[in-house]
């Protein structure tokens, strides 16, 4: 099946979201780093897919203050079975709670048997996280509560953290 992408009128900004026809496979905000990375140059806009419609029922959820679960859409990013790991702890953190790197490193060190994991490796794959927001890598933060780089912008990062009622006292802007 042909990939295909959409478009989605957010409160941060337009977004672009991406589908392999089964699976949503991006999301990302105008102007993001790492924009479209894993989106096919062939991709076909298709306002119709049923992912399309659910991610955009999901994104409206949540943009309203809902928390919507995670496991209510079909996901499928694109990226090593490193990255893949650290997305799936991304996915368990709650709504409103933040994680460190460094907390991320020792959950995958745990996971995968190894005696420690570097922080700066995690931090590479929680910014090249293919679907942003769903997959809620704005909920990373640095060790000494530092609101460190968020591939959709620190604004982005900040409206969706107080969005979702996090304590913004707690940490401060590099």
């Amino acid at each position: 099946m042909t990939d295909s992408k959409t478009t989605y009128h957010s409160p941060l900004g337009l977004m672009t979201l991406a589908s392999n026809g089964q699976h949503l496979t991006g999301l990302w905000l105008a102007n993001q780093a790492h924009f479209a990375e894993t989106l096919a140059d062939d991709a076909v806009t298709n306002d119709t897919l049923q992912v399309f419609i659910d991610t955009k029922n999901w994104l409206a959820s949540y943009f309203s203050g809902h928390q919507p679960t995670i496991s209510a859409l079909p996901l499928a990013p694109a990226g090593s079975s490193f990255r893949q790991a650290v997305w799936q702890i991304l996915c368990e953190i709650p709504y409103g709670e933040l994680i460190t790197y460094g907390e991320i490193a020792k959950k995958l060190a745990i996971t995968m048997e190894k005696a420690s994991m570097s922080s700066q490796a995690v931090g590479g794959a929680v910014g090249h996280n293919p679907i942003s927001i769903i997959i809620p890598c704005h909920r990373v933060i640095g060790a000494n509560g530092s609101l460190t780089g968020y591939a959709g912008g620190m604004d982005a990062k900040v409206s969706l953290l107080r969005l979702e009622g996090v304590d913004m006292t707690t940490v401060f802007i590099p």
